[in-house]
């Protein structure tokens, strides 16, 4: 095996600063002292970042107002001998104004179209207001499966007994996707 002959170091620059030393550390490094032919190096430690300014005090928002969140579309007048027409005659004797009857018109869209014979396969709920078991609306009357009014007499009362009025229950339906 052949080695090379050792190379002479060569310079490459050199600059004259007097007695003025410098050395540079690597960020992280740890200080170091040296000295030497009279010259002392100590490794530059920079002061430590100024703390962070402080964050503000949250300032929590205000509670949503339920009805306002889920308000009803605007109110209409139901065709005449509708089942919406039938419901809408039943509610003033129970105090509610046209703002709760148009959250029972958006309630009643959504569960059953108003459809009297709308049925829920998968959970057996039927009717106009979608009772589950629809067999519960023959507390209102016997013609339960096939009467519009008899479905919305047990539907408003269920409303009532349960929510307090329609809007109470559409603000229920809209948060938790049943009523």
């Amino acid at each position: 095996m052949a080695f090379a002959a050792p190379s002479q170091p060569t310079t490459v620059a050199t600059v004259d600063h007097g007695p003025l030393q410098t050395i540079t550390v690597p960020t992280g490094a740890a200080p170091t002292e040296v000295v030497r032919d009279n010259y002392t190096v100590v490794a530059y430690v920079p002061p430590p970042p100024p703390p962070p300014a402080p964050k503000p005090e949250p300032v929590p928002s205000p509670e949503p107002d339920p009805v306002a969140i889920y308000a009803a579309p605007p109110v209409f007048a139901p065709d005449p001998g509708s089942a919406q027409a039938i419901a809408h005659d039943m509610m003033a004797p129970r105090g509610w104004g046209e703002d709760q009857f148009g959250c029972l018109v958006a309630l009643w869209d959504r569960e059953s179209g108003w459809n009297a014979a709308a049925s829920n396969s998968s959970s057996g709920a039927y009717g106009i207001p979608q009772s589950l078991p629809g067999s519960k609306m023959a507390s209102a009357g016997a013609d339960w499966e096939t009467n519009p009014a008899t479905q919305i007499i047990w539907g408003l009362g269920y409303i009532q007994e349960r929510y307090g009025d329609p809007c109470g229950a559409w603000a229920h339906s809209e948060s938790s996707g049943w009523y």
